[in-house]
C-alpha cells in the first residue's frame, strides 16, 4: 500500500496502459469549452472542437514542455503558453509563435509542432475515458459486463445525465487502492465506520442491513454491490427517482435491468483501476424523504501514500429542478468533502496508510506474518444462478469476492513483462 517501487510499477504497467476516466461530456457542451485534467502525472487538456468533437491533448507546450493551461475549466478560442508565447487553437494546431518569422525563419513547419494528442479517447454514456497506450483494447471490451450496470445508472433517461457544477477535489493521505477497494464492494465497513449516522438516524440500525442483495464479480478487476432491502422493508421504486422519469426507464432499459433497478437501494462499485461510483438513497432519517444521487469518483495517485479525490455529482437532465437541488444537497451532506460519511471513510483510510508504512507491514520476508485478511465468504458462500445481470453474483454483499478479483487483476498487470 505504501511502497514507492510498487507505486512506480503501477504507473508504468496499469495507469499508462489501461483506460482512465477523465471527464463527463456534459462538462464541455459548447464549442471551445475545455477542462484540464490528469492521468496521474500526465496533464490532459480536453476541448470541444469547432465541429463538436472531443479533442484530448497532452496539456504541455511543445516548445519547452511547460504546463500550458492551468485553469480547471473555461471557454477559449486559443491557448497561449505563458513561458514564451506559443499559441494553439482548439484543434491543437500551433497558430502563433512570438516573433516567429525573425527567430525561426521559414524553415520550421508549424504543423509539426501542434499539441500532442492523447493516443486513445472513447466514451460510454457520456463518461470520457482516455489511454496513453495506443494499443489499448476498445473501451467497451474493457468495460465488459460493467456496461449493463452503467446503462441503469447513466443510460436510463432519454437525454442522459449531466454533471452538477465542477468536480470537487480534496487530498487524502492514503493509497489509491484503499479507496478503490472500499467502493468496489466493502459494505461490511458501514455498520462500524458509519456508526455515527446510525445514531443520528440517517442510516438503518440493523448492522446487517447493508448485507442484503448481491455482490457481483466482473471481468478485468471490475465489481460492484447491488444492495437491496430485506423482504420486511418497503422502499420507493427506482431509488426514489421522480415518477415522470419512469416511462423513460421502461423505454431505455431491458426488463431484466428494470427488475434490478426497481428494487435496489444502493449501487456501489469500482471500474478498474480507480473509477468508483455510488448511487444510494438518502433521506432526513431512516426512510423519510429518500432521495437518490449519483457520484462518480476518480482516485488520482499523487504518490504511494497520497491521493487527490475527484468527485462528480450527476443527475438526469430531464429531472425536475427541485429534485436536482435536493439530490445535490444529499450528496454534499453525506459524501461531499465535509459530508458525514466521507469524513468517516477518509479518517480510516489515512490510518490504514499510516499503519502500512512500518517495517512490520512492509516486511517482504514475512517475518511478522504481515498478511491481511480477504477471506470473507471464501469456500462457503456460493454464487446464485438466477441473477439477471452479467457477472458472477453472490447472495450477500458481506463478501471479499470482488476484492480478490480486483487484486488478482492488479497482480496480473503488475507482473507482466514490459
Amino acid at each position: 500500500m505504501t511502497d514507492p517501487e510498487i507505486h512506480q510499477l503501477e504507473i508504468e504497467k496499469i495507469f499508462s496502459k489501461k483506460w482512465y476516466f477523465i471527464a463527463h461530456e456534459s462538462e464541455i457542451p459548447n464549442k471551445g469549452d475545455y477542462v484540464s485534467r490528469w492521468i496521474v502525472h500526465d496533464p490532459v487538456l480536453l476541448i470541444r472542437s469547432g465541429a463538436g468533437d472531443i479533442n484530448a491533448f497532452i496539456n504541455s507546450c511543445t516548445h519547452r514542455g511547460v504546463h500550458l493551461c492551468t485553469a480547471d475549466l473555461g471557454n477559449k478560442k486559443t491557448f497561449t503558453c505563458p513561458y514564451h508565447g506559443w499559441t494553439y487553437n482548439i484543434e491543437g494546431e500551433l497558430v502563433g509563435i512570438l516573433a516567429g518569422n525573425k527567430l525561426y525563419g521559414e524553415e520550421m513547419d508549424k504543423k509539426e509542432w501542434g499539441l500532442r494528442k492523447v493516443p486513445k479517447v472513447e466514451s460510454y454514456h457520456g463518461l470520457i475515458f482516455a489511454s496513453l497506450n495506443p494499443d489499448v483494447e476498445p473501451l467497451e471490451e474493457f468495460l465488459g459486463g460493467m456496461k449493463w450496470y452503467f446503462d441503469i445508472m447513466l443510460g436510463r433517461s432519454n437525454k442522459g445525465m449531466e454533471v452538477i457544477g465542477a468536480p470537487q477535489r480534496w487530498v487524502v493521505d492514503t493509497n489509491w487502492k484503499v479507496s478503490a477497494e472500499v467502493f468496489v464492494g466493502d459494505a461490511y465497513h458501514t455498520a462500524m465506520t458509519h456508526r455515527s449516522t446510525v445514531e443520528l438516524g440517517i442510516s438503518p440500525k440493523d448492522p446487517l442491513f447493508a448485507s442484503n442483495g448481491y455482490q457481483i464479480q466482473l471481468e478485468n478487476g471490475h465489481g460492484l454491490n447491488v444492495i437491496q432491502p430485506p423482504e420486511s422493508v418497503s422502499i420507493p421504486p427506482y431509488q426514489g427517482l421522480p415518477e415522470e422519469l419512469w416511462p423513460m426507464f421502461e423505454e431505455n432499459l431491458t426488463e431484466e435491468q428494470l427488475s434490478v433497478f426497481k428494487n435496489t437501494m444502493v449501487f456501489n462499485g469500482n471500474c478498474f483501476p480507480n473509477l468508483s461510483f455510488l448511487s444510494p438513497m438518502h433521506g432526513k432519517g431512516e426512510h423519510e424523504n429518500l432521495t437518490n444521487f449519483l457520484t462518480i469518483r476518480q482516485w488520482r495517485p499523487l504518490g504511494p501514500d497520497k491521493i487527490e479525490a475527484w468527485s462528480w455529482v450527476l443527475v438526469d437532465k430531464e429531472a425536475p429542478e427541485e429534485f436536482k437541488e435536493n439530490s445535490y444537497k444529499r450528496y454534499v451532506n453525506t459524501f461531499g468533502p465535509g459530508g458525514t460519511l466521507e469524513q468517516d471513510d477518509t479518517e480510516l483510510w489515512t490510518r490504514l496508510a499510516d499503519a502500512s508504512k512500518g517495517v512490520t507491514a512492509r516486511d517482504k520476508n514475512l517475518h511478522f506474518n504481515n498478511v491481511v485478511n480477504y477471506l470473507m465468504g471464501m469456500d462457503f458462500v456460493e454464487p446464485v444462478d438466477d441473477f439477471p445481470g452479467p457477472g458472477i453474483a453472490y447472495p450477500t454483499t458481506f463478501l471479499d469476492v470482488v476484492h480478490r478479483g480486483f487484486y488478482e487483476y492488479w497482480q496480473e498487470l503488475i507482473s507482466k513483462e514490459s
